[in-house]
């Protein structure tokens, strides 16, 4: 009896170590939850209908949030995000660009929040803090972007201009520039143009397999213009695209006479002035 007695003892004792241990384990571990919840002990709050938002790097990324104040009196809350370097945030209510909101007893107030990603920033998930501050208090909103890889194409020249002169019935070589502004390769990049009637357009290469992001090629393309083709201002289109971008440049190209032309044209014009001269001192003399 004495031996169970003492087993019965030890184990209760046992029992109460454990219970004890337990307790202060769960003390811990719930003690930052507390902490945070003497935050919101007022049931003020701030939430959004999406958490996780996923884009292109070139497109702003917006979420419709609530912040609910639950006190008895009127609250003005500040507002900021944290953010990775060189993004950008704009916080929107009631149709105006805001920096705080105020929000009265026992309301709650919607705002948009547009985040805009730094330019050229990576494919990838990048976590953003946003806070209204108020009354000593913080509310604290925990947002995801996640950063799609984008296509874009652009066609240009080497220094931008476009425009040039070439002579009726001759060839001119433009250097065009084909680059890739996205973040992702882009892959069978063919060209197009769209030129006046008779004009002709080559382009050398034909096709680009691959442009990686930021790499840039050099293109050339051959515009023939025709024969008798009149002077002035004559415009053409050429054209960069692949399935997911399309990129177009438009160049106007002044066309002058060639010389032969121009003697020519003198030729006939003092020929008609000798044939008049003859005719007036033909028939003047009757």
């Amino acid at each position: 009896m004495n031996l169970e007695g003492n087993f019965n003892t030890k184990g209760s004792r046992w029992s109460m170590d454990c219970f004890s241990a337990l307790m202060v384990i769960a003390f811990l571990i719930l003690s930052p939850f507390r902490a945070a919840a003497q935050e919101f002990e007022d049931g003020s709050s701030f939430t959004a209908s999406l958490l996780n938002i996923e884009a292109p790097v070139n497109e702003t990324f917006r979420y419709q949030a609530t912040l609910t104040n639950n006190s008895d009196e009127a609250r003005v809350y500040q507002l900021s995000a944290e953010m990775p370097e060189g993004w950008r945030v704009v916080f929107k209510a009631r149709g105006s660009q805001i920096t705080s909101l105020n929000v009265e007893g026992g309301r709650t107030e919607s705002l948009t929040i547009e985040i805009r990603p730094a330019y050229g920033a990576a494919p990838a998930k990048y976590p953003v803090s946003v806070q209204a501050r108020a009354a000593n208090k913080t509310l604290t909103l925990a947002l995801e972007a996640v950063v799609e890889g984008s296509y874009e194409l652009e066609l240009t020249t080497p220094t931008g201009r476009l425009s040039g002169e070439i002579t009726e019935g001759e060839k001119a070589e433009i250097l065009l520039q084909v680059k890739n502004m996205g973040s992702l390769a882009l892959n069978d990049i063919t060209f197009s143009s769209q030129t006046p009637p008779n004009w002709q357009a080559t382009f050398s290469p034909s096709e680009i397999q691959q442009l990686n992001p930021g790499e840039t090629k050099d293109v050339i393309a051959t515009l023939s213009v025709p024969d008798k083709t009149l002077a002035g201002d004559y415009v053409s289109k050429f054209t960069a695209k692949n399935t997911p971008s399309t990129s177009t440049a438009t160049f106007r190209m002044t066309v002058k006479t060639s010389m032969l032309s121009g003697w020519v044209g003198i030729l006939v014009i003092l020929l008609a002035i000798g044939f008049v001269f003859y005719l007036i001192r033909k028939f003047g003399r009757r």
